[in-house]
């Protein structure tokens, strides 16, 4: 077993003041935040896909990173390899899970069983280094997306085979996940959408998506995991439109085919954006609708409308995030995993420690920001009284169904009502917020 960062020791806290570049300076993770430790409000995982599987390819050019897995030649060897220096990762920057994809952690053989006993063989491998080092999986899923086979959907493919083979890989990559301790299993439809409706017929597809759905809750309850499934909203890319764009649309999927209470989301900051919402947003949706499960941490670029995967550096973005977070009691089972890579230019091992270094510490500083504006109540107490009104008379017996529209409307005549909202004081709030920002 070779130390992909042997020369590097685990990053040190310095506080704010430090120069260091390889010390956090907002990270604490033994610090109590609202009567928390921040590791256990935050829940950091890294990604095995992005940080040890993407070769720095990009459609006009191949890879650019030098990794030994990628050029070693026996498959096997090669995923060992690469989980060595996913350990070597998790030690230098002390996070306490990880997330996989079933063909990130193990290759595709020559054959379905060969493969299976490729992804057995490595899952062994991964209990014994999560027993010896303590990480924890904070996700699993299946790569129903990059195989041929789904060039045409996997749930929603037109051919029952390719679904079978969808079903297979989530049923053994559910297992796995399930065997080594997983807290959430993750369902993300990167071909489940359409090109041209040309060739799609929608209400056949939307039934065989949640007959997939409903195949997966009942084969979790069957072996008995007891973690969260999320669904991991996207709006389009690789596919022209995918049928699980936003939150809220996944929620009415849900409620459509009888799924409510069995899936959370998995929401991703750049898929947000994506769908021309704010991170913000769809986090307050997802929490307003009891379906927020977990949060995948990165950033897209303004300029540029493809999903960028970039680290996240905002701490005004995720400030927001985590204020809604907090004052809905906190992650659950969910965490902050950095689905976010390298940008191809940036070639050296040690890039990915600066990275995730500066992802974990924007999102502990908007930790601090968030905690400080729950504390300190004004924005809960503004929106409190602005909405008082629904806590009296009138408010009262209009949502209990007490009074028909047209009581309302002889309300209105016999008072002759001409009511005017006081001010929503936007800017004053933005002030508010821009104030307890660090």
């Amino acid at each position: 077993m070779t130390d992909f960062l042997a020369d590097l020791s685990r990053l040190p806290f310095e506080g704010p003041d430090s120069e260091n570049p390889l010390a956090f300076r907002w990270y604490d993770a033994d610090r109590v935040v609202l009567g928390r430790r921040m590791e256990d409000h935050l829940r950091f995982a890294v990604c095995y896909w992005h940080g040890f599987c993407w070769p720095g390819s990009d459609v006009f050019g191949g890879g650019t990173f030098d990794r030994p897995w990628f050029v070693e030649r026996d498959p096997l060897a090669a995923s060992l390899a690469k989980m060595d220096a996913a350990f070597s990762l998790f030690r230098v920057l002390g996070v306490p899970y990880f997330c996989f994809h079933d063909r990130d952690v193990a290759p595709e053989g020559a054959t379905w069983r060969e493969t299976e006993a490729l992804l057995d063989r490595v899952g062994e491998a991964l209990e014994a280094r999560m027993r010896e080092t303590g990480v924890r999986l904070l996700w699993g899923t299946a790569n129903l997306f990059s195989h041929p086979r789904y060039a045409q959907g996997a749930a929603t493919s037109p051919d029952p085979e390719v679904f079978a083979c969808a079903a297979s890989q989530v049923r053994r990559a559910l297992e796995l996940t399930h065997h080594l301790g997983g807290e959430n299993y993750v369902l993300w439809g990167g071909r489940e959408g359409y090109e041209s409706l040309l060739n799609t017929d929608l209400r056949r597809e939307a039934e065989q998506l949640a007959r997939f759905l409903h195949l997966v809750v009942e084969h979790k309850h069957r072996i008995g995991f007891t973690g969260t499934l999320l669904i991991e909203p996207k709006p389009f890319e690789p596919t022209k439109h995918q049928y699980d764009r936003d939150c809220a649309t996944v929620h009415a999927f849900l409620a459509r085919h009888g799924l409510l209470g069995e899936f959370r989301v998995n929401i991703e900051v750049n898929h947000a954006t994506l769908a021309g919402l704010s991170f913000h947003h769809e986090v307050a949706y997802a929490i307003a609708n009891d379906i927020f499960g977990s949060i995948d941490a990165n950033r897209g670029d303004p300029q540029n409308g493809w999903d960028t995967d970039q680290f996240p550096n905002s701490t005004e973005e995720m400030t927001l995030a985590l204020y809604e977070i907090l004052r809905a009691g906190g992650m659950g089972s969910g965490g902050f995993n950095f689905d976010a890579r390298l940008r191809r230019t940036s070639v050296d091992p040690h890039d990915l420690v600066h990275a995730h270094l500066g992802g974990m510490d924007t999102i502990a500083r908007s930790l601090l920001n968030a905690a400080d504006l729950l504390e300190r109540g004004e924005l809960s107490r503004f929106v409190e009284s602005r909405y008082a009104g629904w806590s009296g008379e009138l408010g009262r017996r209009i949502l209990a169904g007490e009074a028909s529209l047209a009581e309302l409307g002889e309300l209105c005549r016999d008072a002759d009502l001409a009511p005017r909202c006081p001010s929503a004081r936007q800017e004053m709030l933005e002030n508010l917020v821009a104030r307890r920002i660090r």
